[in-house]
């Protein structure tokens, strides 16, 4: 039987959260510019960022890259039913796909997920056929996205116990 996967949970303290924040919202930001916004210095600011990414807190910085604008305009998720045994196989496959934006492994009647991009339902639809020869398929084609991704899972949520302190 596996064991559980046990990690230590970080403690983030109002000014890493502060800093996240404002990461998130434009990760190009200045130590100098976010130093003003924290009220510390840019040297006590670059510590704390660099303490962030050693914790795995921070895993990098990227470009947000808007599909559509180069001509991506067909979003879709698909469900597939993948053997276990073929699971060796279906990985690197889908990994050298460009299209497949994400893939989980899932519970339910598919076990896996994948959030995919194309230009065209012909091209969605030819991609789809692929994927069938590790299982049975359902796809999903996404209208337009209400919300778009976004990280606010870690943000500090009021409880009771701070209630009761106030």
């Amino acid at each position: 039987m596996k064991e559980a996967k046990t990690e230590a949970r970080y403690n983030l303290d109002e000014v890493d959260e502060q800093i996240l924040t404002l990461l998130e919202k434009d990760a190009r930001m200045s130590l100098k510019e976010i130093a003003e916004c924290v009220y510390l210095s840019s040297t006590a600011v670059s510590g704390r960022i660099e303490r962030l990414k050693e914790n795995g807190i921070i895993k990098g910085f990227r470009v947000q890259i808007n599909p559509s604008s180069l001509g991506y305009f067909i979003k879709a998720f698909i469900n597939v039913e993948v053997d276990p045994n073929d699971k060796p196989n279906f990985y690197p496959f889908v990994e050298q796909c460009k299209n497949v934006v994400e893939c989980s492994c899932v519970t339910g009647e598919y076990s896996m997920i994948m959030e995919v991009i194309f230009e065209t339902t012909d091209d969605l639809d030819q991609f789809v056929g692929e994927l069938q020869r590790f299982g049975k398929t359902k796809t999903l084609i996404a209208f337009s996205t209400s919300i778009e991704h976004r990280d606010i899972y870690w943000k500090r949520r009021e409880n009771a116990q701070d209630k009761k302190e106030e």
